[in-house]
């Protein structure tokens, strides 16, 4: 190669180099537009699983039991209240669970076990034991509401005690005047006696055409609740009455009319038409054997003069002087312990259940006696048990006041005096009526 031709080739490939480089110094490097990411792998991850649940099980309502109220009965009623009421508790949304007691142990049991919360809710009891129980707080007010009027207004009114009603009535029982009308016919002209003065009229005929085997009327020697008609008859009280019941301080056993009635004892005994030592089994004895022609006594000597098969009618009381005697009114109803706490379902059972036509026949088929409920009262269709009805439709109210406690021995010892002849009948029941103030004052 030539040597002198050297210098110039190396010359243009270098300037050819140099100038490629300028070109690449030279051409501007475009900017990123975006920040170059790092890329991100998603994590594979799983479905997500449903946890298993169980069906919602509902859980069961808690049943709530029924109120229960508890009623104390005698053996004669119990299983009608029972019957009955059973059939419509459910519908008012309660039990009722009948405890039996003997009738005259009730009052007793009511006294000790309804302060102690062991008591009963209802119970069944006689309407003159309202002045103890009243008195001692054991009886709740009650309300008859619409049946008010469905219900015999005397029996209402013994169950009223100081103005307010502490009982529902079921039954009345009272006293009536029985005659013998085949004795009545052989010895005398066959009617009953309408007056006192014709019983004793009476007795002097049957006893002169029987030569002594027989006579007009006998009474216990010392019981005054069946003297009690004699003494009404003649305008005579115990105890006087106003609105808001008996009267303690007003004694009327030394009344004129009761003075009245004691005489006229008196006059029967002195001329020996009635005998002294005279019980009650000896009463009916002489009755039921014909050798009395009438006597006063109740429906629960019904059985035994039916079975004895003596001849008898029942009915009203004679009058002393413008008056039918009256007898004293026994009525026997259910009460509401003011200790019961539940007083308003017991008002319910009583104004749905028992005072209905249903429940009120159940009581008057297991124990007959007058129906304080006038739908069964009116209906009956024993006579019997009409007459006693109508005997009592004017009866009085046996006094329910503490006082009364204090009546019964001083007037049977003086009924007993006047039968025997130790004394007058108007000492007598003087003497009665004091010792009856006495007591209560000393009472009080």
């Amino acid at each position: 190669m030539d040597m002198k031709k050297k210098p110039l080739w190396i010359m243009i490939v270098a300037l050819l180099t140099f100038a490629l480089v300028l070109g690449a110094c030279a051409s501007p490097t475009p900017e990123p537009t975006e920040e170059p990411t790092e890329e991100v792998v998603e994590e594979p991850t799983e479905e997500p699983v449903e946890e298993p649940t169980e069906e919602p099980v509902e859980e069961p309502e808690e049943e709530v039991e029924a109120p229960t109220l508890v009623v104390w009965a005698d053996e004669t009623r119990s299983p009608i209240i029972e019957e009955i009421s059973g059939k419509y508790a459910e519908e008012l949304g309660i039990e009722v669970e009948v405890v039996q007691l003997g009738f005259g142990d009730i009052r007793d049991q009511v006294k000790v076990a309804g302060p102690a919360g062991e008591g009963p809710d209802l119970f069944i009891g006689a309407h003159d034991w309202l002045g103890e129980l009243v008195a001692n707080g054991l009886v709740a007010e009650i309300d008859l509401g619409q049946k008010a009027d469905s219900f015999f207004g005397p029996a209402v009114d013994a169950f009223t005690y100081q103005g307010t009603l502490y009982g529902m009535p079921y039954a009345t029982e009272n006293i009536a005047f029985f005659c013998n009308p085949d004795l009545l016919s052989e010895y005398a002209d066959g009617e009953r006696p309408e007056t006192w003065d014709e019983v004793m009229s009476l007795a002097e005929t049957i006893e002169e055409n029987s030569d002594g085997e027989a006579t007009a009327w006998t009474i216990q020697t010392n019981d005054p609740y069946h003297m009690f008609p004699l003494v009404t008859a003649y305008g005579g009280y115990i105890f006087g009455r106003s609105e808001g019941g008996y009267d303690p301080q007003d004694v009327g056993l030394d009344s004129e009319g009761a003075i009245a009635a004691a005489e006229w004892l008196e006059m029967m005994s002195a001329e020996g038409h009635v005998e002294a030592g005279v019980d009650y089994d000896v009463m009916h004895t002489l009755f039921e054997q014909g050798q009395v022609a009438c006597i006063g006594t109740g429906p629960w000597a019904l059985g035994r003069i039916r079975e004895s098969g003596v001849s008898y009618n029942i009915g009203k009381f004679p009058a002393g002087d413008d008056t039918n005697g009256r007898p004293f009114l026994g009525v026997q109803g259910f009460m509401v312990s003011a200790f019961s706490e539940n007083q308003l379902l017991a008002q319910t059972l009583l104004s749905e259940v028992v005072a209905s036509d249903e429940f009120m026949q159940g009581l008057y088929d297991a124990d007959p006696r007058p129906s304080a409920w006038l739908p069964v009262r009116e209906a009956t269709d024993d006579e019997d048990l009409a007459a006693f009805a109508e005997a009592g439709a004017e009866g009085l109210p046996m006094p329910a006041i503490p006082e009364m406690a204090s009546v019964w021995t001083a007037w049977g010892d003086a009924e007993e005096l006047i039968i025997s002849g130790e004394v007058t009948g108007e000492e007598a029941f003087q003497n009665a009526a004091e010792q009856i103030r006495t007591q209560i004052e000393e009472g009080q």
